[in-house]
């Protein structure tokens, strides 16, 4: 591509002159680059883009967009306010913008995005829609899967994505919007049809400095909305809510306690886990896309919680905006098996065993409400403590579990450092073991912490009795817990099959399938 062409898509403060060469492609790091590159110096949280010039260079960059000018460089150097903010602009320029040829559907929330977009695309299939999905699991490209490395990928990755999504004729993209993606403006110059606001809750503060700054970049994604795009919120969120009234964006709501929502969840029954609920159109004549629904319809979820109730919900909308018929969604959801270690069902038989990533206090909080509308005799509790998040992240989901011990009959959690089954990155510090402690020890709750996931998971089994349920919760440190808990249930239950005991376990695509 002409340079000068390419670089229409931005605006650049200065340059610095140099041979001017066509560009055959676009890099952010020197090691990607090649004969003809454009590369695109970005300042990160561990390193600076502008120290690996020379090398690009060397690499065959003939130009480089930079926030500061390099010396010794004989290529040209455009310079910028926000190099990221170029390279998604660029990025989508270079490929023609490609996000504008499809229906894009950009979801976001502190908890259930990877649950919400794999729903969405399942009602899309169901539908006859060739479907991409971008997320934390997978990139799917049509019938081509690939494991995901972001959750929201670099804005290069993205538009790349796009462009060889729209080569493979798929209509209609469901992607997972992180709040890191939207602070790192990984998502610049996507241009979405749909934006959905599930939940927001304390995440991440250790990446954004503060719960503030985290809560701003969720919210930038609907207070950057257009008038010709759609927000959907849930409105029994006290933190999602208020954005209804910060966006130009066309908006539609649901929830379950909010009544003032355009669309309600009625006569829910979760008393198995899984929920049975009718959903009610309260405001079907202000919706075009909605005058061939039914006032109500009725919706049967395969997968466990209160929480993917929500998710559903936000499913239900996206499709309905899409015209896509009441009958069509429930089949596509009650068909809809989830996707692992998000409140995932791994084991049922004399009891139950269930498997939930337990990220943040707001996971900590919906998961439980779940299992406290279920039918069970009695809940056992393994819990892995998070490494290398914090002491403000392990305080807070140690006050939001001490708060539901009490109301769920539990006698004492078990908890986990899991040294055994962490990589270097995730490994519990003292002070974060410590001030999960305290903050236990404060509420008067009995707790046993192990430091070998085996160890703990061993407890928590050799408790469990007919009838009772078993949680798996924590990030990273249970990771493994699923395999490891069905090793040991195998190794106890020589009358089932193998193959039965891990068959929950058997279509995990990034969480682990079974322990070698």
């Amino acid at each position: 591509m002409d340079q000068n062409r390419l670089l229409e898509a931005i605006t650049v403060k200065e340059m610095r002159p140099g041979i001017i060469k066509p560009i055959t492609g676009i890099a952010y790091h020197s090691g990607r680059v090649s004969d003809g590159s454009l590369i695109v110096c970005i300042k990160g949280h561990k390193t600076d883009g502008h120290l690996y010039l020379k090398q690009a260079v060397k690499n065959g960059a003939v130009a480089a967009v930079v926030e500061e000018f390099e010396e010794g460089i004989d290529i040209p150097q455009y310079r910028v306010k926000d190099s990221r903010k170029a390279l998604a602009a660029l990025a989508d320029h270079f490929y023609g913008h490609p996000s504008k040829k499809m229906n894009v559907t950009g979801v976001t929330a502190t908890n259930g995005k990877t649950t919400t977009t794999y729903m969405i695309n399942s009602i899309f299939e169901k539908h006859g829609l060739k479907t991409g999905l971008i997320g934390t699991v997978v990139v799917k490209i049509g019938n081509l899967i690939e494991p995901a490395e972001l959750t929201t990928p670099e804005s290069l990755d993205l538009h790349r994505y796009f462009d060889q999504m729209v080569k493979r004729n798929v209509s209609h993209i469901v992607m997972e919007v992180s709040s890191s993606g939207l602070e790192l403006k990984r998502v610049g110059n996507v241009d979405f049809n749909t934006v959905v606001v599930n939940n927001i809750s304390r995440e991440h503060i250790d990446l954004h400095g503060s719960y503030e700054q985290y809560y701003a970049a969720k919210a930038s994604l609907v207070r950057e909305a257009r008038g010709d795009q759609w927000a959907v919120f849930n409105l029994d969120c006290p933190k999602t809510a208020p954005l209804v009234n910060e966006t130009r964006a066309m908006v539609f709501t649901y929830g379950l306690k909010n009544k003032a929502a355009d669309c309600l969840v009625q006569d829910l029954d979760l008393s198995t886990g899984r929920a049975r609920f009718k959903v009610e159109l309260q405001r079907k004549d202000a919706f075009k896309q909605l005058a061939t629904q039914p006032d109500s319809f009725s919706i049967e979820l395969s997968v466990l919680g209160l929480h993917s109730v929500y998710n559903a919900m936000a499913a239900i909308m996206t499709a309905l905006l899409q015209g896509i018929p009441a009958e069509t969604i429930r089949k596509a959801l009650h068909d809809f098996r989830g996707v692992e270690r998000r409140f995932e069902l791994i084991f049922e038989d004399n009891y139950k065993v269930i498997d939930d990533h337990f990220a943040n206090s707001g996971n900590i909080h919906v998961t439980l409400e779940t299992l406290q509308m279920m039918e069970y005799k009695k809940l056992h509790l393994v819990y892995a403590i998070r490494g290398s998040r914090g002491v403000t992240v392990n305080r807070e989901n140690a006050e939001a579990l001490a708060y539901w011990v009490p109301k769920l009959d539990l006698d004492k959690v078990i908890a986990t450092t899991s040294s055994s089954h962490v990589s270097e990155k995730d490994i519990v510090s003292t002070e974060e073991r410590q001030v999960f402690e305290e903050a236990i020890n404060e509420a008067g709750i009995k707790v046993e912490i192990y430091e070998q996931l085996p160890d703990a998971i061993a407890r928590g089994l050799s408790e469990t009795e007919n009838g009772d349920v078993l949680l798996l919760a924590g990030c990273q440190g249970m990771d493994y817990g699923a395999s490891i808990c069905l090793e040991q249930i195998h190794g106890s239950r020589p009358d089932l099959p193998r193959a039965k005991i891990f068959a929950a376990l058997k279509n995990r695509v990034a969480g682990v399938a079974e322990e070698k």
